[in-house]
């Protein structure tokens, strides 16, 4: 039961950290995630920030608007309370990866884990998507769509850049088939990619990705996300 009652708590704190996120994009005003992340010390708020991965400062990277210092060290705390454990899936390792990058890219002083460290500071591979199916290439550039970002290279971004059409496959399979998350978070990644299909039809897509799957913080999110991209919001 109480197992139960701390799931219940971490959905209903990502949910409500995910929304104050999406209100900050469109608004383009200044996100303090000391103050989005109620009780900023407590396991559940900062599990809730781990969740939303390098999303959790998405804000300050589009608008480029200076976090302050008490956001950066709410960051930091979940950067460093959750590395990903031994054997952790190669999503899991990219996840925190990314989140390691955004806040060097914050806080050129922040103490993060040295090269070297596998899984932490060091780039995970790749390989693993590298020959992947595109419906597999589409569902985990959908799950790691915090690392799709303006001017920030990856392993997994050059995967995506080499593959621009499968993903747009994976883009019109997810809308297809009412998956409106991975049609955003695939919809996030194809903003930044060259050689991607005109009859796509991409900015039409987002659209009704945004008006279908709205509702959802979730998909709000990549959609802010991908439209502030595609006109230009950018580091």
């Amino acid at each position: 039961m109480e197992k139960s009652g701390t799931s219940t708590r971490l959905t209903g704190a990502v949910q409500d950290l995910t929304s104050e996120l999406v209100s900050a994009l469109r608004s383009g005003g200044p996100f303090r995630l000391a103050h989005g992340v109620p009780g900023a010390d407590d396991g559940i708020a900062l599990a809730a920030v781990r969740v939303m991965g390098a999303d959790a400062v998405l804000p300050s990277v589009l608008h480029d608007v200076p976090p302050g210092s008490d956001d950066l060290a709410v960051f930091s705390r979940a950067v460093h309370a959750y590395p990903p454990p031994a054997g952790a899936s190669p999503a899991s390792a990219w996840s925190h990866w990314a989140m390691e990058r955004a806040l060097r890219t914050l806080d050129g002083s922040a103490d993060t884990p040295p090269d070297g460290v596998p899984g932490r500071g060091t780039e995970p591979r790749a390989a693993w998507l590298e020959d992947a199916s595109w419906q597999s290439l589409t569902h985990q550039l959908a799950v790691l769509a915090p690392l799709a970002v303006p001017g920030a290279d990856s392993a997994v971004a050059r995967v995506a850049r080499g593959r621009p059409v499968d993903v747009a496959r994976g883009f019109v399979r997810a809308v297809r088939r009412r998956d409106w998350l991975q049609a955003a978070g695939a919809g996030r990644w194809l903003v930044l990619l060259d050689g991607v299909p005109e009859t796509l039809g991409l900015e039409t897509g987002l659209a009704f990705v945004a008006q279908m799957g709205g509702d959802d913080p979730r998909v709000a999110l990549q959609v802010e996300a991908a439209q502030l991209m595609r006109i230009g919001v950018r580091v």
